[in-house]
Protein backbone atom coordinates (compact mmCIF):
# COMPACT_ATOMS: atom_id res chain seq x y z
CA UNK A 1 0.00 0.00 0.00
CA UNK A 2 3.16 2.45 0.05
CA UNK A 3 2.66 5.07 -2.48
CA UNK A 4 4.85 5.82 -5.14
CA UNK A 5 4.22 8.63 -7.26
CA UNK A 6 0.82 8.80 -4.90
CA UNK A 7 -0.21 5.38 -5.91
CA UNK A 8 0.11 2.11 -4.38
CA UNK A 9 2.76 -0.13 -5.14
CA UNK A 10 -0.06 -2.90 -5.87
CA UNK A 11 -2.01 -0.83 -8.35
CA UNK A 12 1.25 0.10 -10.11
CA UNK A 13 1.47 -3.89 -10.36
CA UNK A 14 -1.89 -4.59 -11.25
CA UNK A 15 -1.53 -2.19 -14.11
CA UNK A 16 1.38 -3.47 -15.46
CA UNK A 17 -0.13 -6.51 -16.30
CA UNK A 18 -3.76 -5.80 -16.60
CA UNK A 19 -3.06 -5.53 -20.86
CA UNK A 20 -2.51 -9.59 -20.46
CA UNK A 21 -5.01 -10.58 -17.96
CA UNK A 22 -8.52 -10.65 -17.48
CA UNK A 23 -8.24 -12.16 -13.62
CA UNK A 24 -6.05 -11.02 -11.62
CA UNK A 25 -5.56 -12.48 -7.75
CA UNK A 26 -3.54 -10.26 -5.10
CA UNK A 27 -2.88 -12.23 -1.81
CA UNK A 28 -2.97 -10.67 1.45
CA UNK A 29 -1.34 -10.96 4.81
CA UNK A 30 0.22 -8.03 6.66
CA UNK A 31 -2.51 -4.86 6.10
CA UNK A 32 -5.26 -7.51 4.72
CA UNK A 33 -7.86 -5.60 6.17
CA UNK A 34 -6.32 -2.31 4.91
CA UNK A 35 -5.99 -3.79 1.27
CA UNK A 36 -8.68 -5.76 1.54
CA UNK A 37 -11.11 -1.92 1.06
CA UNK A 38 -8.61 -0.49 -0.98
CA UNK A 39 -9.04 -3.57 -3.98
CA UNK A 40 -11.65 -3.36 -6.91
CA UNK A 41 -14.39 -5.87 -6.59
CA UNK A 42 -12.96 -7.65 -10.09
CA UNK A 43 -9.68 -8.70 -7.89
CA UNK A 44 -9.63 -12.13 -6.42
CA UNK A 45 -8.69 -12.20 -2.74
CA UNK A 46 -6.67 -14.62 -1.40
CA UNK A 47 -6.30 -14.46 2.62
CA UNK A 48 -2.75 -15.65 4.03
CA UNK A 49 -4.44 -16.01 7.54
CA UNK A 50 -2.16 -17.56 10.10
CA UNK A 51 1.56 -16.85 8.66
CA UNK A 52 2.71 -15.09 4.88
CA UNK A 53 3.71 -17.98 2.77
CA UNK A 54 6.01 -16.48 -0.23
CA UNK A 55 5.34 -16.22 -3.66
CA UNK A 56 5.61 -19.89 -3.75
CA UNK A 57 3.25 -20.76 -1.08
CA UNK A 58 0.84 -17.68 -2.75
CA UNK A 59 0.54 -19.49 -5.61
CA UNK A 60 0.26 -22.60 -3.84
CA UNK A 61 -2.73 -21.32 -2.13
CA UNK A 62 -4.19 -20.14 -5.75
CA UNK A 63 -3.80 -23.42 -7.37
CA UNK A 64 -8.31 -24.32 -7.29
CA UNK A 65 -8.20 -20.65 -8.79
CA UNK A 66 -5.75 -20.74 -11.36
CA UNK A 67 -7.69 -23.74 -12.75
CA UNK A 68 -4.82 -25.13 -15.45
CA UNK A 69 -3.49 -21.72 -17.15
CA UNK A 70 -0.78 -20.40 -17.08
CA UNK A 71 0.37 -17.99 -14.55
CA UNK A 72 1.96 -14.37 -15.07
CA UNK A 73 3.46 -13.34 -11.33
CA UNK A 74 4.21 -9.56 -10.38
CA UNK A 75 5.73 -8.45 -7.25
CA UNK A 76 3.79 -5.76 -5.39
CA UNK A 77 6.94 -4.61 -3.31
CA UNK A 78 8.91 -3.09 -6.35
CA UNK A 79 8.58 0.20 -8.98
CA UNK A 80 9.27 -0.02 -12.64
CA UNK A 81 9.50 2.43 -14.69
CA UNK A 82 8.35 3.97 -18.26
CA UNK A 83 8.36 0.86 -20.47
CA UNK A 84 7.63 -1.47 -17.99
CA UNK A 85 3.92 -2.82 -19.46
CA UNK A 86 5.88 -2.98 -23.06
CA UNK A 87 8.33 -5.03 -21.39
CA UNK A 88 5.59 -7.74 -19.74
CA UNK A 89 3.78 -7.98 -23.09
CA UNK A 90 6.72 -8.97 -25.13
CA UNK A 91 7.64 -11.03 -21.76
CA UNK A 92 4.42 -13.15 -22.78
CA UNK A 93 4.51 -13.01 -26.54
CA UNK A 94 7.84 -14.60 -25.96
CA UNK A 95 7.33 -17.14 -24.11
CA UNK A 96 7.38 -21.03 -25.28
CA UNK A 97 4.71 -21.69 -22.82
CA UNK A 98 7.14 -24.66 -20.62
CA UNK A 99 10.27 -23.50 -19.07
CA UNK A 100 9.86 -20.49 -16.35
CA UNK A 101 10.87 -16.87 -17.69
CA UNK A 102 12.00 -14.29 -15.38
CA UNK A 103 11.58 -10.36 -16.44
CA UNK A 104 15.57 -9.16 -15.33
CA UNK A 105 17.33 -5.63 -15.34
CA UNK A 106 20.98 -5.29 -16.37
CA UNK A 107 22.46 -4.80 -12.80
CA UNK A 108 26.08 -5.55 -11.60
CA UNK A 109 26.10 -4.17 -8.56
CA UNK A 110 23.12 -5.91 -7.26
CA UNK A 111 22.32 -9.43 -9.67
CA UNK A 112 20.86 -12.65 -9.27
CA UNK A 113 22.32 -14.24 -12.42
CA UNK A 114 25.10 -12.79 -13.92
CA UNK A 115 24.80 -9.48 -14.12
CA UNK A 116 20.68 -9.89 -14.34
CA UNK A 117 18.81 -8.56 -11.68
CA UNK A 118 15.04 -10.51 -11.10
CA UNK A 119 12.96 -7.66 -11.46
CA UNK A 120 9.43 -8.89 -9.95
CA UNK A 121 7.66 -10.32 -12.75
CA UNK A 122 7.56 -13.90 -14.22
CA UNK A 123 5.72 -16.77 -16.09
CA UNK A 124 5.53 -20.33 -15.15
CA UNK A 125 3.39 -23.14 -16.69
CA UNK A 126 0.33 -24.97 -15.00
CA UNK A 127 2.44 -28.04 -14.46
CA UNK A 128 4.71 -26.12 -12.70
CA UNK A 129 2.42 -24.13 -10.67
CA UNK A 130 0.24 -26.85 -9.83
CA UNK A 131 3.24 -28.37 -7.83
CA UNK A 132 3.48 -25.54 -5.35
CA UNK A 133 2.30 -26.09 -1.89
CA UNK A 134 0.70 -23.77 0.21
CA UNK A 135 3.35 -23.59 2.93
CA UNK A 136 6.03 -20.38 3.30
CA UNK A 137 8.19 -20.95 0.65
CA UNK A 138 9.91 -18.76 -2.11
CA UNK A 139 9.72 -19.88 -5.60
CA UNK A 140 13.91 -19.57 -6.41
CA UNK A 141 14.42 -22.09 -3.09
CA UNK A 142 11.49 -24.29 -4.88
CA UNK A 143 11.13 -23.94 -8.20
CA UNK A 144 14.00 -22.06 -9.49
CA UNK A 145 17.11 -23.14 -8.04
CA UNK A 146 17.01 -26.85 -9.75
CA UNK A 147 15.43 -25.50 -13.04
CA UNK A 148 18.63 -22.92 -13.57
CA UNK A 149 21.21 -25.75 -13.69
CA UNK A 150 18.86 -27.75 -16.23
CA UNK A 151 18.23 -25.06 -18.99
CA UNK A 152 15.01 -24.88 -17.89
CA UNK A 153 14.95 -20.78 -16.77
CA UNK A 154 14.83 -18.14 -19.44
CA UNK A 155 15.94 -14.87 -18.27
CA UNK A 156 14.29 -12.00 -20.35
CA UNK A 157 16.29 -8.58 -20.26
CA UNK A 158 14.39 -5.57 -20.56
CA UNK A 159 15.53 -1.71 -20.57
CA UNK A 160 13.41 -0.73 -17.92
CA UNK A 161 13.65 1.41 -14.56
CA UNK A 162 13.62 -0.97 -11.81
CA UNK A 163 13.71 -0.21 -7.95
CA UNK A 164 13.20 -2.86 -5.44
CA UNK A 165 11.22 -0.77 -2.35
CA UNK A 166 12.20 -3.38 0.56
CA UNK A 167 14.39 -0.63 2.09
CA UNK A 168 13.58 3.13 3.29
CA UNK A 169 16.11 4.33 0.78
CA UNK A 170 15.25 2.15 -1.84
CA UNK A 171 11.54 3.50 -1.35
CA UNK A 172 12.50 7.11 -1.76
CA UNK A 173 14.40 6.62 -4.66
CA UNK A 174 11.40 5.15 -6.24
CA UNK A 175 9.21 8.22 -5.87
CA UNK A 176 12.07 10.52 -6.56
CA UNK A 177 12.74 8.64 -9.89
CA UNK A 178 9.32 8.69 -10.55
CA UNK A 179 8.93 12.07 -10.28
CA UNK A 180 12.22 13.78 -12.18
CA UNK A 181 13.92 13.56 -9.07
CA UNK A 182 11.17 16.44 -7.04
CA UNK A 183 9.33 15.47 -3.69
CA UNK A 184 6.84 13.93 -4.31
CA UNK A 185 3.62 15.16 -1.87
CA UNK A 186 0.06 14.20 -2.04
CA UNK A 187 -2.77 16.62 -2.41
CA UNK A 188 -4.34 15.38 0.74
CA UNK A 189 -1.00 16.87 2.79
CA UNK A 190 -1.49 20.44 4.93
CA UNK A 191 1.95 22.24 3.97
CA UNK A 192 2.17 25.05 6.34
CA UNK A 193 3.34 28.56 5.25
CA UNK A 194 7.29 28.45 5.49
CA UNK A 195 7.95 25.05 5.85
CA UNK A 196 10.43 23.59 2.97
CA UNK A 197 10.19 19.83 1.26
CA UNK A 198 13.07 18.63 -0.22
CA UNK A 199 13.74 15.44 -1.80
CA UNK A 200 10.83 13.68 0.36
CA UNK A 201 7.70 11.64 0.25
CA UNK A 202 4.86 13.04 1.71
CA UNK A 203 1.38 10.48 2.16
CA UNK A 204 -1.91 11.67 2.25
CA UNK A 205 -2.91 13.27 5.60
CA UNK A 206 0.29 14.45 7.23
CA UNK A 207 1.51 17.70 8.15
CA UNK A 208 4.72 19.59 7.54
CA UNK A 209 4.66 22.45 10.32
CA UNK A 210 5.34 26.36 10.00
CA UNK A 211 9.31 26.51 9.37
CA UNK A 212 10.29 23.08 9.43
CA UNK A 213 12.72 21.82 6.61
CA UNK A 214 11.80 18.29 5.68
CA UNK A 215 14.98 16.73 3.32
CA UNK A 216 15.96 13.43 2.24
CA UNK A 217 12.48 12.02 4.40
CA UNK A 218 9.23 9.88 4.00
CA UNK A 219 6.73 11.83 6.12
CA UNK A 220 3.70 9.31 7.36
CA UNK A 221 0.52 10.26 9.35
CA UNK A 222 2.59 7.88 11.55
CA UNK A 223 5.78 9.56 11.78
CA UNK A 224 8.87 10.08 9.99
CA UNK A 225 11.59 8.32 8.44
CA UNK A 226 14.72 10.13 7.98
CA UNK A 227 16.88 8.43 4.97
CA UNK A 228 20.36 9.22 5.27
Amino acid sequence: MCPVANRALVDHGIERISALCDQVAVNLHYGAEVLDRHLGSEIHRSFERREALGTAGAIGALADWIDGRPVLVTNADGWLGPGSEEAVVALVNGWDGERYRLMCVRDETREDFDGLRYCGVSLMSWDHARRLLPQPSGLYEVAWRDALGAGRVDLFEVDVDFVDCGTASDYLSANMRANSGLSVVDPNTRIESGAIVERSVVWGGSTVRAGEVLRDAIRTPHGTVLVR
